[in-house]
């Protein structure tokens, strides 16, 4: 029997849950000469609109690539970012959806460890894997780096898409839909966590114990708090100008959390510590938080840099010579952050019900695109396919306590 392939439009069942139709198999739908559709929906972010198009084309597995059905899809500040013309790596127009998991449909030829009818997710950075970094075990890092969602030519916010086998991650059974949609974005505080523990020669093992700031209370200064508390923090304050954020962050186990707007910001945060900091992860990236960072890091502690700068900054060079103080940039991920993600889901480390507040269908991602920059929620999901991801009674906004 082939594999099936999803219509391009959506039924809506009595209660409102979204249920596909089959229009056949994958060979079918490539045929020569098949009347079946060849179309499905796929999510385009422009200057001025994000639409979803119609009759974009079902792409065919190459050599070593995956056809994957999508299923859900997390809207990532990066992705605001670009829609608003803010992000310095992501031209537009752009094809969204890096934070994605899907059923394998389709495997091309030369595919291994992957097979049809398992749930994965996608590790988007896209190697060239001949380059100095790619030979050395820092892919990440590639000289010629691609990125599925954030550029390339497709996206996870679509029926269907094609990505490199060898870029999937079989999900284990007991992560849920939604649970596993927060692989992606937990993995890019792991690598940071595990940047900052480098410093003591111990990666994430280098956390247990240490003085630690994170700056910004977001989606992912939250997930960095979390990554920062399962690994053994000693003490750990967070900043931000909201205070639902603030509150949010004690919520989720910071000893403090202080006003990023008081003018004696760096003053509170020490008294909190009782020291200097060891680690400062700063999740906002401008320039009063770097300049807070590097206040806050002296003396000989490490400055992970892990928001995305919206411009250039400038910082007190001559206190980080002189203090010995580390400015690490952290990028992405690697496959071992993926694996710990995956740990840290499992063992309830990090709950998608604390972390999910909105779900929105495809058809209203131009509103998921608004509720996620809206600063009101944490963690936007898109629900593109079956099994169900049902979208909660009503949103749960950041403030909320536990």
């Amino acid at each position: 029997m082939g594999i099936m392939v999803l219509a391009e439009s959506l039924l809506d069942s009595p209660e409102g849950m979204m249920m596909w139709r089959p229009l056949g198999t994958v060979e079918e739908l490539h045929m020569t000469g098949s009347t079946a559709p060849r179309l499905m929906r796929r999510v385009v972010v422009h200057a001025d609109r994000i639409e979803v198009v119609t009759d974009a084309p079902i792409p065919s597995p190459r050599p070593h690539e995956a056809l994957v059905r999508s299923v859900v899809t997390g809207v990532c500040g990066s992705d605001t970012h670009a829609a608003h013309g803010r992000h310095p790596f992501i031209p537009i127009p752009y094809h969204p959806g890096h934070e994605v998991v899907g059923v394998v449909e389709q495997v091309g030829p030369g595919v291994t460890g992957v097979e049809v009818g398992r749930r994965v997710t996608v590790e988007p950075d896209l190697p060239c894997w001949t380059c100095k970094m790619c030979t050395t075990g820092r892919q990440n890092l590639c000289e010629n780096l691609q990125f599925f969602g954030c550029g390339w030519e497709q996206g996870g916010m679509a029926d269907l898409f094609t990505v490199p086998a060898d870029r999937l991650h079989v999900l284990p059974d007991d992560l849920d839909d939604t649970t596993a949609a927060l692989v992606e974005p937990l993995s890019t505080p792991v690598h940071a966590v595990r940047l900052g523990g480098d410093t003591f020669g111990c990666g994430l093992d280098g956390i247990r114990g240490r003085f630690a700031v994170v700056l910004g209370a977001g989606t992912i200064g939250l997930l960095v708090l979390a990554v920062l508390k399962a690994r053994g923090v000693g003490t750990v304050v967070v900043t931000d100008v909201q205070a639902a954020k603030r509150d949010k962050a004690i919520s989720f186990g910071a000893d403090a959390a202080v006003d990023a707007a008081a003018g004696d910001v760096v003053d509170q945060v020490r008294a909190a510590l009782g020291q200097s900091a060891d680690i400062v992860v700063d999740c906002v990236a401008i320039e009063p938080t770097m300049r807070q960072a590097v206040a806050l890091a002296s003396k000989g502690g490490t400055v992970v840099v892990v928001g995305v700068p919206a411009a250039e900054v400038t910082i007190p060079l001559a206190i980080v010579q002189d203090q010995q103080i580390r400015i690490q940039g952290s990028a992405t991920y690697l496959p071992e952050d993926y694996e710990e993600s995956i740990r840290l889901l499992q063992a309830g480390a990090v709950r998608a019900s604390d972390i999910v507040t909105a779900i929105r269908p495809l058809e209203q991602v131009a509103e998921a695109f608004d509720l996620a920059a809206s600063g009101e929620h944490i963690k936007v999901l898109v629900s593109i396919g079956e099994p169900g991801v049902p979208a909660p009674l009503q949103d749960r906004t950041a403030p909320q306590p536990r």
